[in-house]
């Protein structure tokens, strides 16, 4: 493996910017970035570079997926971290950022360091992960170090064991105390119950998929999400609101505030900018998702908000389980799906249908989580940061079918979908772990840092 790298003829995009260039790379960082308007030939490259041709391409930042569930451990029939890090990696993500309700859930400083030391043996990407919140664990949340973990995760919904955090005295504790980014999975639990109860008495146990959305409805989630908001205006809590999914949710947010000075931040998901309830009547319990893919006008107001800034960061939540679990009756399917092999390249869909922009894509996904982490050194094509890239060919397709699907759940909703673009090479520090669907496995990701 050569330590120097040249990309030569990209299109780079990068901070608002689309220009033709090249990208030297020296030990996995940045060295130096040529702008041209026009490339000239390159000249007396030494043996012990390799030499990239990306021409008619263009080139990227790392996308950095800020929610992810790779299920490791204790769910690794579903997923585990090299499985899906190396799906990240073929769909262009270079740094994710993993959800704590695995088995046992990650609310203790041990548990959590045992996950960075799976990642550092088995990740192909980057990686942080989430110290969990439950309703008595505060002093374990408080131990964490803000340098190097992403944040703490505080599901104010339903979730996974022993992790609703539903107690106010809690949720106050930990909004006024915490040195961390406190995400939070926003739906309000007693609404959900109220109508759990409501579907049960008409259909009893066999509540159509069409329901979800209305049991999981749009007030379930403006409740939640509204009170972890007012709870970080109280404390001034850098609080960020995990994938978002209605209308009525927007008017919290703030679009004339510059992202770096927010201290309440946003994210929507790709299924629900993809999806909208029509769907269910398609896809059934595989596009059943906690929150809940709701109308089609939510679906477009999610779209505008992003365009508008008030919604920051574009994500996954991806979270596979069985084809088995899937085929389930509505209480016994497990919400969730995989996502991180495809979701740029579903915005890349969205771009060729004139929707977004390539710089907006850049931004939502790669820069935006960079800002509002305080990722150290990622996220940008800047001189000094480490070489995450990707490389796009805008004019190629890919097909989804079951010869190419990487999760190890081995399905996808996207499954017979034709994108009209193509990831052909991922870098990760500088290495080529992805060209054309080979891997090159030899080097593994780096645990994330964040300048706190």
């Amino acid at each position: 493996m050569k330590d120097n790298r040249y990309i030569i003829n990209a299109r780079i995009i990068n901070e608002g910017e689309i220009f033709k260039g090249n990208i030297y790379i020296s030990e996995g960082i940045i060295e130096k970035i040529e702008k041209f308007e026009n490339i000239d030939p390159v000249q007396e490259i030494s043996d012990d570079v390799d030499i990239i041709d990306a021409k008619g391409q263009f080139l990227i930042p790392g996308v950095i997926d800020d929610q992810v569930h790779f299920r490791e451990p204790g769910l690794a029939h579903k997923a585990d971290i090299y499985s899906e890090s190396k799906a990240a990696v073929a769909g262009g993500i270079t740094s994710f950022m993993e959800m704590p309700n695995t088995i046992p859930n990650t609310l203790t400083q041990e548990l959590l360091e045992n996950k960075y030391k799976i990642a550092s043996e088995k990740s192909l990407a980057n990686y942080s992960f989430y110290m969990g919140a439950s309703n008595d664990n505060l002093e374990e949340i408080l131990k964490t170090n803000p340098r190097n973990v992403c944040g703490v995760k505080v599901f104010m919904g339903a979730s996974t064991g022993n992790m609703l955090v539903d107690n106010i005295d809690t949720l106050n504790q930990i909004f006024s105390k915490s040195k961390l980014l406190v995400a939070t999975h926003c739906e309000d639990e007693n609404t959900i119950q109220t109508n759990v109860e409501i579907f049960k008495e008409k259909y009893g146990e066999n509540v159509p998929i069409e329901a979800h959305p209305l049991i999981r409805s749009d007030k379930a989630c403006y409740k939640s999400s509204s009170l972890a908001v007012s709870l970080a205006k109280i404390y001034n809590t850098r609080l960020h609101v995990l994938h978002l999914s209605t209308a009525k949710e927007m008017e919290l947010f703030d679009n004339t505030i510059p992202l770096e000075n927010k201290r309440i931040t946003s994210e929507v998901c790709v299924h629900h900018l993809w999806f909208n309830s029509t769907d269910y009547s398609k896809y059934g319990t595989r596009i059943k998702w906690n929150p809940a893919i709701k109308s089609r006008n939510d679906q477009e107001k999610l779209f505008e908000a992003l365009l508008e800034n008030k919604l920051d960061i574009i994500a996954t939540d991806h979270a596979p389980h069985t084809i088995e679990e899937k085929n389930n009756t509505y209480f016994k399917v497990p919400s969730g799906g995989p996502l991180v092999q495809h979701s740029l390249l579903a915005m890349l869909d969205f771009y060729h249908r004139d929707k977004i922009s390539l710089v907006k894509i850049v931004e939502k996904m790669c820069h935006a989580p960079a800002i509002c982490f305080q990722v150290e050194k990622r996220g940008f094509i800047r001189k000094g940061y480490w070489a995450d890239f990707v490389l796009v060919d805008v004019n190629a397709k890919t097909e989804v079918n079951n010869s190419n699907i990487l999760y190890k759940c081995g399905w996808s909703p996207f499954e017979g979908h034709t994108f009209n673009s193509a990831i052909t090479h991922t870098f990760v520090n500088g290495n080529l772990v992805y060209e054309n669907g080979k891997f090159d496995e030899s080097v593994k990701g780096q645990r994330l840092l964040f300048e706190r």
